[in-house]
């Protein structure tokens, strides 16, 4: 089996660079691709992130992290671009992700126009890469790992001092930082609630899916999971609830290496994309 080669790639983004990341084991016969999208306060280089790229790519797959331009963390994986994460819409995510696919198929990140595209999201990455699957024909087949199901995560009270603030800071447990977050991002769903319908999203998605949810998970509840499970029609439609898992299957950041809950997850999404890409 040949091993994986990785490159790191940089385009313009909404905010400024996305930051991508390539890995391999061809650069010049084409191959399926998977793009791998990470959540809030993640980035390409999150914990269980970049083992899955290197187990697609050892599968046969190019497997493209990002970092979307407002994720907040510069090249080193540290959150030292606050403002950037302040101004971090949803239109502007949507893009970014946008933005990386259409770079892939005109064969700008350094490999061939692949043979066909697929999408990994988790937490928050997993409701976007749902609405960016909306929109986006190229995406042949979709995999959201703890996905949320509505953009909608503060009460009407927090949005309330929210305005009236103009910004509010959210703690990141990780590092112990406040990271900033501008009153724009929800104006911006507000604005575009529609494009931003996760439920309706997973309803009209007719393309091969995968679903995968902790039961016990932390931070999104696995109830999220289930409702966007009863909306999905595609007969391709796959979901499954691993017993004991959190939020991260287990991986924690940096990457301590596998658990019995991350082997399963990366065994289900492998097998699920070699049987919907080719």
């Amino acid at each position: 089996m040949a091993t994986p080669t990785l490159t790191h790639h940089s385009l313009a983004g909404a905010l400024g660079p996305i930051l991508v990341d390539v890995r391999t084991t061809s650069r010049s016969a084409p191959q399926p691709a998977v793009v791998v999208m990470h959540g809030f306060k993640g980035f390409k280089d999150f914990a269980f992130l970049p083992p899955i790229a290197e187990r697609l790519a050892r599968a046969g797959f190019a497997a493209v992290n990002l970092s979307v331009s407002g994720s907040g963390v510069d090249a080193t994986g540290e959150f030292t671009l606050l403002d950037r994460f302040a101004r971090n819409t949803y239109t502007r995510e949507l893009g970014d992700v946008e933005l990386v696919v259409r770079a892939l198929v005109a064969g700008d990140l350094g490999l061939p126009s692949p043979t066909s595209i697929g999408v990994i999201g988790h937490s928050r990455g997993g409701g976007v890469v749902l609405c960016v699957a909306r929109e986006t024909p190229a995406l042949r087949a979709v995999v959201t790992w703890a996905p949320i199901s509505t953009i909608r995560r503060y009460s009407d009270a927090e949005v309330e001092i929210w305005r009236r603030l103009g910004r509010i800071d959210v703690p990141n447990a990780r590092t112990g930082q406040l990271l900033p977050m501008d009153y724009e991002i929800v104006e911006d769903a507000l604005a575009h609630a529609d494009r931003f319908d996760i439920e309706k999203a997973a309803a009209a998605l007719e393309r091969p899916w995968l679903l995968i949810h902790g039961i016990d998970d932390e931070t999104v509840p696995v109830a999220e999971s289930r409702e966007l499970a009863r909306q999905a029609t595609d007969p391709r439609f796959e979901s499954h609830f691993i017993a004991g898992a959190g939020h991260t299957f287990g991986a924690r950041h940096p990457w301590a290496g596998p658990t019995r809950e991350t082997d399963q997850l990366f065994d289900l999404t492998v097998r699920f994309l070699s049987r919907h890409l080719d």
